[in-house]
């Protein structure tokens, strides 16, 4: 009989866009199921744009929702958060930062990625 590796309350994922190459990478933390659509209830969702943020939250306003980007810019840590997102987290990190940034935000946390967070 096959085991399954995941505690019985793994935390919900969404990817927004979808990018099968992270979602590969996050699916191998054991506490961590990524889900293919809202309808899904994540725990936390990961997007891209700043317009995502709001839309998710409209949705489903107990989602926490992270801005993943890849460098920071003038203002978007302020941006993200005043637009109601939990955090801004580095695209290309080790995962198991992002797993972690994906823990505190599901545990009500404010995350963001100390290279991110500007002056």
């Amino acid at each position: 009989m096959p085991v399954n590796p995941r505690p019985a309350r793994s935390l919900r994922v969404l990817l927004f866009p979808p990018d099968p190459a992270l979602a590969l990478r996050l699916g191998l933390q054991p506490d961590i199921e990524v889900v293919a659509s809202a309808l899904a209830r994540p725990a936390v969702a990961l997007v891209e744009e700043l317009a995502s943020v709001t839309a998710l939250l409209a949705e489903d306003p107990e989602c926490r929702v992270l801005v993943l980007t890849g460098s920071a810019h003038p203002g978007l840590r302020d941006a993200a958060l005043a637009a109601g997102a939990a955090g801004l987290v580095l695209r290309d990190g080790p995962v198991e930062d992002l797993a972690e940034s994906i823990r505190a935000a599901s545990r009500g946390e404010t995350v963001v990625d100390p290279s991110l967070s500007g002056p």
